[in-house]
């Protein structure tokens, strides 16, 4: 039964990125008046999964280079949610060197993993998950000389059993607003209605800004944006897919700051930490089919 649930899960994926998308939601006259009293936009943009250990064309460090040199605005400061003791990412020397790199850049290092493999967190028994968070919460602070404030369970996953766990280690649990769907389903990497997408998800965070759902934070609404750097993909696009957040942004009607990026790292702090999931209990909102896929009792 479980692997039925897997598959069915992956073909939904699949078909959601090959071309069923909704349309975006249309502006109505009550979002226009709710948007008036709400401040501008800003991106706040995550990578999960990395950094990758690859010796050819490496895709975090193409990401970086992009996200340091673009033509809408340089020195954007991303979250990047690292899996310290993968082989294939910061278990790697390779991964190490680019970690500290994200560092001195000033991107700031969540939490994501620190098991041998891409492991959701509930699977783990208590003993395991201590030892996961325990590990990983040192590899970083051997980089940042602090240990992580930031966790993102993988594929957004968590109960009131991980959540306390990590609240003892002082990490806040970061979800997202958008998603770029740029995770290898099957093998396949690729994003072929990644505009249409982004439009769809854009306008529905607009739904919530114009609730007031989302907190204003020096000024302006942080909107947070998964990537995963180990995809070539999204690695190759980096560009594109900023100026399609713009794009996006522009035609949903939201008005995005003068900088629409973060690149101050101390506002991407306080940005990070307001977006952060205060109780186990709380309502939660993830874009796409993700709230579907889990089951009561998690979040």
């Amino acid at each position: 039964m479980k692997q039925l649930v897997k598959v069915f899960s992956a073909f939904a994926i699949a078909v959601g990125l090959f071309g069923c998308i909704a349309a975006p939601i249309e502006m109505t006259p009550q979002t226009q008046q709710g948007l008036r009293t709400q401040a501008p936009i800003r991106f706040l943009l995550t990578f999960d999964d990395g950094p990758s250990a690859s010796g050819f064309y490496n895709p975090t460090v193409t990401v970086l280079d992009s996200l340091a040199r673009n033509p809408l605005q340089p020195d954007i400061k991303a979250v990047f949610f690292v899996q310290t003791r993968a082989s294939r990412a910061g278990g790697s020397d390779m991964g190490r060197q680019i970690m500290r790199r994200e560092h001195a850049e000033g991107h700031l290092l969540g939490f994501h993993t620190a098991t041998p493999r891409h492991t959701n967190h509930r699977s783990l028994d208590p003993e395991e998950l201590e030892q996961s968070l325990t590990d990983g919460s040192a590899d970083i602070a051997a980089i940042t000389n602090a240990s992580p404030t930031l966790v993102r369970p993988p594929f957004w996953n968590y109960d009131k059993r991980t959540f306390a766990a990590y609240q003892q280690h002082g990490m806040h649990v970061l979800l997202t607003d958008l998603s770029a769907n740029d995770g290898k389903i099957w093998g396949f990497n690729a994003s072929p209605r990644r505009r249409a997408n982004m439009l769809r998800q854009v306008s529905e965070v607009r739904e919530r800004i114009a609730l007031g759902e989302l907190p204003t934070v020096d000024g302006v609404i942080p909107v947070v944006v998964t990537f995963h750097d180990l995809n070539r993909y999204t690695a190759r696009h980096t560009r594109e897919y900023l100026q399609i957040l713009l794009d996006s942004a522009s035609a949903a009607g939201l008005v995005t700051a003068q900088k629409a990026f973060y690149d101050d790292t101390a506002a991407l702090q306080r940005a990070a930490m307001a977006r952060t999931v205060h109780d186990s209990s709380e309502a939660v909102e993830l874009p796409g089919i993700w709230n579907w896929l889990w089951d009561g009792d998690a979040h």
